[in-house]
């Protein structure tokens, strides 16, 4: 059993609402229930679900699509949700496989509890067609996106009406903000308000270590503009405690209260934990009619200490993968099965992956430590990682008789150290996380009272600053590398946050 999936409980407003990873989130409510998604970039299965009741605590209910559509590729980004004539929408944006161009998709289900089905590509236009956004006004639907990103022109933030079922695009595209200054403009979202049209996006470098986010707001009394920029623009901005906040959505509360549901990175970890899932109120100034956040010290600032706390385990004795697990589709292709408390694990990758065959989770938290059992001894590597990408990732397993300290970088795998260990014995793992980016690992067998740390690198704990890919966190978890037949055995994982523990 999977324990930990409920993200954790909070007072409305405290920051993050959805932990780790949670880049370009959606949020809607349908009936008595909030859903919402982010992106999942290579990561498999497709478009992480989360629900609640009240904004509040929010629980992983599985994957939006649990196949990868035909059409696409790679790069699963800016998920969008919509609730119309009793139908789930998801609007999303991936790579054809045909040529490598970003596009927009679109997926439907009756029910959340249902598998959606794929209708394929809804826009491609030109070089990129990314963010999606659909907008209901009045019962005409329309569509928003951000084209030209790659060309050398202005972004723009295009528009288009959509068929009444919402699965066909309409040739009247126009043109709500044009980037005239060179900023960068994406991730936006529409909200009609008294008599204007609202047009919330996000300006800057997204992602990594330089990225300078930020939610900007413009408003029209046409859904097709023009529109005109506020004047104190942005109004969400870095603070103390996160930055480069943006790509949101906002839902409303049946008492008539808006929430922007976006993302930021804690500063304190950073890339190592990603872009993680951020709420906060939007008020409206009565006079201008202009939206604003008050979240000066309020909620933006404020990180749920009761998550350092937590811990998430799986025993493995649930019938299938808790829904936490994820894996690098481009590049591996699990074969698992869970049999009375134990995983195993093995898989097929292709020639380029030189790490093997990862089951990963997000980290919500850059203080951490993971561990695991490993249950048999055969010629496959089975091991703790922690993985950026398949050329990117380090970790400490076991292989035949001896337990081994290993490392992928710059298109070479080294292994630094090993060390005999007895036959037969089941061999406990740990690695321990430091500021996100700061690892030391350790192993145990049957008897021990102390962890062995294993420390034979040039310096140590051992830096791994090369880890994250400029769009996602990299990720603890287990791994495989080996013939098929080898698989590797685990009797649990658990992932613990907060002060680690060293050696004992």
């Amino acid at each position: 059993m999977f324990e930990g999936a409920v993200v954790h409980g909070q007072r409305l407003g405290i920051n993050p609402a959805v932990p780790g990873d949670f880049a370009d989130p959606s949020v809607i409510r349908a009936g008595e229930l909030y859903y919402a998604t982010g992106t999942s970039s290579e990561w498999a299965p497709h478009f992480p679900l989360f629900k609640s009741s009240d904004l509040q605590e929010w629980e992983q209910a599985g994957y939006l699509l649990m196949e990868t559509p035909e059409w696409a590729s790679a790069s699963f980004w800016a998920p969008e949700l919509f609730y119309h004539q009793d139908m789930f929408y998801l609007y999303y944006t991936a790579r054809r496989k045909s040529d490598g161009v970003s596009c927009i998709g679109v997926a439907t289900s009756p029910s959340m509890d249902q598998p959606f089905k794929d209708h394929g590509v809804l826009i491609a236009y030109g070089s990129e067609a990314i963010d999606a956004f659909v907008f209901d006004d009045n019962g005409q639907l329309y569509i928003t996106w951000k084209a030209y990103g790659l060309d050398e022109r202005p972004i723009e933030i295009l528009g288009a009406s959509l068929s009444a079922d919402g699965l066909k695009l309409n040739d009247d595209t126009f043109t709500l903000l044009k980037d005239e200054q060179g900023i960068g403009i994406e991730g936006q979202c529409l909200v009609k308000r008294n008599e204007y049209y609202y047009l919330l996006y996000s300006a800057g470098a997204c992602c990594g270590l330089k990225c300078d986010y930020n939610v900007r707001v413009a408003r029209s009394k046409s859904v097709t503009g023009p529109y005109e920029d506020f004047e104190k623009n942005p109004i969400l901005a870095e603070n103390s405690e996160w930055q480069c906040p943006g790509h949101g959505t906002l839902v409303s509360t049946p008492e008539g209260k808006d929430y922007y549901m976006y993302h930021a990175y804690r500063k304190s970890d950073n890339v190592f934990t990603g872009r993680q899932g951020l709420l906060d109120e939007l008020y409206w100034e009565e006079a201008s009619e202009w939206p604003y956040f008050d979240v000066d010290g309020k909620s933006l600032g404020i990180i749920a200490e009761d998550l350092k706390k937590k811990e998430w385990s799986d025993d493995f004795t649930g019938k299938g993968l808790a829904d936490l697990w994820q894996w690098d589709f481009r590049h591996a292709s699990p074969k698992t099965s869970i049999n009375e408390g134990v995983l195993l694990l093995s898989g097929e990758t292709d020639s380029e992956n030189l790490v093997g065959t990862a089951l990963t989770i997000r980290p919500a938290y850059g203080e951490y430590a993971v561990t695991t059992e490993v249950t048999n001894q055969n010629a496959s590597l089975k091991s703790l990682v922690v993985y950026g990408d398949m050329d990117q990732a380090i970790g400490v397993g076991v292989r035949d008789g001896h337990v081994e300290l290993w490392e992928v970088k710059d298109g070479k795998r080294q292994v630094f150290q090993q060390k005999q260990i007895a036959q037969g014995s089941p061999v406990q793992l740990k690695i321990e996380a430091q500021e996100g980016a700061i690892y030391r690992f350790f192993y145990k067998q049957q008897n021990q009272p102390n962890w062995t740390e294993l420390k034979d690198v040039a310096e140590y704990p051992y830096k791994a600053s090369f880890l994250p890919p400029w769009d996602r966190s990299p990720r603890p978890g287990l791994v495989h590398q080996g013939e098929l037949a080898d698989h590797a055995s685990f009797s649990n994982f658990t992932i613990t946050y907060g002060t680690v523990s060293g050696v004992l």
